[in-house]
């Protein structure tokens, strides 16, 4: 974010500071890190302030091959917290990382993945990923496409999960892939006493028990992007159908499936326009725990697999925070004009200020032939984001959204499709 800000500034300012400029740029080249203040506002945990130094370690080609990102913040409610952050990208066709933090209260993050075979130039590709985090701030508002916003309730989400990836690369474009997820969910009292916990408001709400589940899926994908992580033309365009057996490891039967597509078509030669449509299913015989129920809100950048699939049932819609709306079923929608702005020198890369206007609609639906696409059941959102891209791996993001309850900030890491 403070990249963003420091970027914009620099536009506005007159021609008679540009010599002072210019004297910056050339300090700001120099640095070992780029100097990143957090000032980071979630619609679900609040306003986290800190600091986050980014050191990045060029490959002799010049690409970026590493990136350090530790943090130290400090959040009202969560307290003091941090984490640390190695990404490391050996080649366009592998990369991993490893995150691990928390806060003085609740928060815990243990994040690890590696994943290979990205060029899909080889037989197999594959990709493994151990993530455990407890995360104090999640809300529920009800389960509905028009659950009140004045219902909302917070909780603690831990949950424990590995995901394996096994994909067969039939074609460079065409991919067959088998999934496996055994994850363990435990629901507690959340860290935001401003609302009622989700268990005392929603008594009745199948799953504050927790439970398991053991997901199988099977996803045929077909991949024509020109970059995993950057992609400006081409598209990935999946369809995915699985689930879950009470007599298999898991606490809950269900079944899932639908389709996912992105596409990115080149309008100039630094314009590119990105979209994405998601329609997801889920039944099951009896009612569903809520935490496998499709969830609208927030950004679900990691809930995403290296190759692009969604792993969760989080989807994007910045008109508001993850948990938003969550039902049995959901649609979401995207579009987003990336613009290629300016280049700045910053700890010896050439970062790429790229402000993307977006717009945003989804829904969440309770049976299988409602129809997703109803107008007047679209939730529509809209906004601005700010990306810093180090090419040809990184992106670093603040997008503005705004919903029908005003103005939503979103950071992080990766594009959000």
């Amino acid at each position: 974010m403070g990249i963003v800000v420091s970027c914009f500034a620099i536009m506005a300012c007159s021609s008679a500071q540009a010599d002072m400029l210019d004297s910056a740029s050339e300090a700001l080249a120099k640095l070992p890190f780029i100097p990143i203040p957090e000032v980071a506002t979630d619609p679900n945990s609040g306003t986290t302030v800190g600091f986050l130094p980014v050191a990045l370690f060029s490959s002799p080609n010049g690409d970026i091959q590493h990136v350090l990102a530790s943090d130290l913040n400090y959040n009202r409610v969560l307290g003091v917290g941090g984490e640390f952050r190695l990404f490391n990208y050996p080649s366009a066709d592998s990369e991993w990382y490893v995150v691990a933090g928390g806060s003085h209260d609740i928060a815990r993050e243990v994040d690890l993945d590696y994943a290979t075979g990205l060029s899909r130039s080889g037989l197999l590709s594959w990709e493994g990923r151990f993530y455990f985090a407890r995360d104090p701030s999640r809300r529920f508002f009800g389960i509905g496409n028009h659950s009140d916003f004045h219902d909302e309730s917070n909780y603690t989400l831990e949950q424990v999960r590995a995901d394996a990836l096994l994909g067969f690369n039939v074609t460079r474009k065409l991919q067959i892939t088998l999934e496996g997820r055994p994850r363990r969910i435990r629901i507690q009292r959340g860290a935001f006493n401003s609302v009622p916990f989700t268990g005392d408001r929603f008594p009745t709400l199948e799953g504050l028990d927790g439970g398991t589940d053991a997901l199988a899926r099977l996803i045929a994908s077909y991949d024509t992007r020109d970059s995993t992580q950057m992609p400006t033309k081409g598209g990935l365009a999946e369809v995915f159908a699985g689930g879950a057996d009470r007599h298999l490891a898991s606490s809950v039967s269900y079944a899932t499936f639908g389709l996912d597509a992105r596409a990115y078509l080149p309008i100039a030669r630094r314009l590119t326009l990105a979209s994405h449509l998601r329609l997801q299913y889920v039944t099951s015989s009896g009612e569903p725990p809520f935490w496998i129920l499709g969830e609208l809100g927030g950004e679900a950048t990691d809930e995403s697999s290296a190759f692009g699939f969604p792993l969760g049932r989080g989807e994007t819609w910045r008109g508001g925070g993850s948990g938003r709306f969550v039902d049995r079923n959901l649609l979401a929608a995207a579009i987003e004009l990336r613009i290629r702005l300016f280049e700045v020198s910053i700890a010896s890369a050439r970062v790429t200020i790229e402000p993307a206007p977006f717009v945003d609609l989804g829904r969440v639906f309770a049976h299988i032939g409602d129809n997703p696409v109803r107008v007047d059941d679209l939730h529509p959102a809209g906004g601005i984001g700010f990306r810093a891209l180090v090419a040809p791996f990184v992106v670093g993001y603040v997008d503005v959204g705004y919903g029908p309850n005003g103005a939503e900030f979103f950071s992080g890491i990766n594009y959000p499709f």
